[in-house]
């Protein structure tokens, strides 16, 4: 009782102290208010971008890795670009090779890009990414096909002319017309459409198979002499197979393909998603310290604004706090009533940022920006979790005061 008593009190007189002198009490609570606002809506950018690019990521899965020439480094200044320059780039047969000795792996593809026109009739789409691949690439990486079919086994091993074509491309080419079935050129050549991909949207990194054509990696030989363009062979582990030692096998297969002696150096990179996640885990760590930068002064100044509104309500309600001694009111009674009243001001500042933090995120989902913005329930509880601490640290002092006023002198002060 005593507490839903201090409570009902306590709203009540940061009702009134609000109602009676609207612009003071705005003023003060601005400054938690643009606090709140700053904090949370640097996490709530922050906290959608890490979900986005988590997302991204997993898509792959927790068992998958990448050989490449070069090694993957997330915030490594001193990153010895020269030592991997002259590596040999991930070649078919070693895929295949993988495929035929891997104990621990269950797909292996072979993926690698070059840039030429696309075209039908007159339209044409220049500079598209054309990626030739092999047959597990569907397996490996995660893509629908909308119309059509992926290739079959004879059709990638063959070098077929034959092509999947993202939805933009098809927009742009064939407009509402059907393309499956159809034939393109490509680099000059005539190629036969098989299927057209899903509309995905371009993920954090700026990948996306809307603008992309997938070809038969033995066609895109023809093309392309890939031992100068860039190529990634991607492996899927066995579920229950570790990462390490999947890793480990992959290492030993690759180093006898390319004929290494003992203890000389890898000329490739396996390189996995942790490698990712952890500079992504230190990247979010600094920019948390920054949110907490940015919003931590006006936190500071919103404390200064609410302890001087409390001091100023203390002095006003002197004669009242007289009368409630008086009448048998315990100093503790006292000290909660104020301290209450310094939490729901500032409660209602920290409402007011989560409210403006809502509305941005509304604004800025509206122009479909690639990233949805989210609001998190973490984030609403850490902003009413700081408001009220703010509150409470901002009126111990003038609340201690009030409830070691003497009676006989508060009431002759009236």
């Amino acid at each position: 009782m005593l507490f839903l008593r201090l409570f009902r009190e306590s709203y009540l007189f940061a009702i009134q102290a609000i109602l009676s002198n609207k612009v003071r009490t705005i003023l003060t609570l601005l400054g938690i208010t643009i606090g709140i606002f700053a904090v949370i809506s640097v996490f709530t950018v922050f906290d959608s971008l890490e979900r986005e690019l988590r997302s991204s990521i997993n898509q792959f899965g927790t068992k998958v890795l990448f050989i490449q020439k070069w090694p993957w480094s997330v915030g490594q200044s001193d990153y010895p670009w020269w030592k991997y320059m002259n590596r040999p780039q991930p070649s078919v047969e070693e895929q295949e090779r993988i495929i035929n000795q891997a104990a621990t792996v269950k797909y292996a593809a072979f993926m690698t890009n070059v840039d030429r026109n696309v075209e039908l009739g007159s339209a044409a789409v220049e500079s598209t990414m054309i990626s030739g691949v092999s047959y597990q690439y569907s397996e490996v990486m995660a893509f629908d096909v909308q119309r059509g079919r992926y290739f079959t086994r004879l059709e990638t091993n063959a070098g077929r002319n034959v092509a999947l074509i993202g939805s933009k491309i098809k927009n742009a080419l064939f407009g509402d017309v059907e393309a499956v079935g159809k034939e393109i050129k490509v680099s000059g050549r005539k190629v036969t459409v098989i299927g057209v991909l899903k509309e995905e949207g371009e993920d954090p990194f700026g990948e996306s198979h809307d603008w992309q054509v997938l070809v038969p990696v033995n066609y895109l030989r023809r093309l392309a002499d890939l031992r100068d363009v860039g190529s990634t062979i991607m492996v899927k582990g066995k579920d229950r197979v570790s990462i390490e030692e999947m890793k480990a096998e992959i290492r030993g297969i690759m180093r006898s393909a390319r004929r290494l002696k003992p203890g000389a150096e890898d000329n490739f990179a396996v390189n996995e998603t942790s490698i990712l996640t952890q500079g992504f885990d230190q990247f979010f760590g600094v920019v948390s310290m920054v949110g907490w930068l940015i919003g931590g002064f006006s936190l500071l100044v919103g404390g200064f604004g609410i302890a001087n509104i409390m001091f100023v309500s203390v002095k006003e309600r002197i004669s009242q706090i007289g009368i409630q001694k008086s009448l048998g009111a315990k100093k503790y009674f006292i000290l909660l009533q104020f301290l209450f009243e310094a939490v729901f001001l500032s409660l209602i500042g920290g409402m007011f940022g989560l409210l403006f933090v809502f509305l941005g995120a509304v604004l800025a989902n509206s122009f479909d920006a690639g990233i949805h913005f989210v609001l998190t329930a973490g984030n609403i509880i850490l902003a009413i979790g700081v408001s009220g601490i703010i509150g409470l640290m901002a009126g111990l002092i003038p609340a201690f005061q009030a409830s070691r006023l003497d009676p006989v002198e508060a009431m002759r002060s009236v």
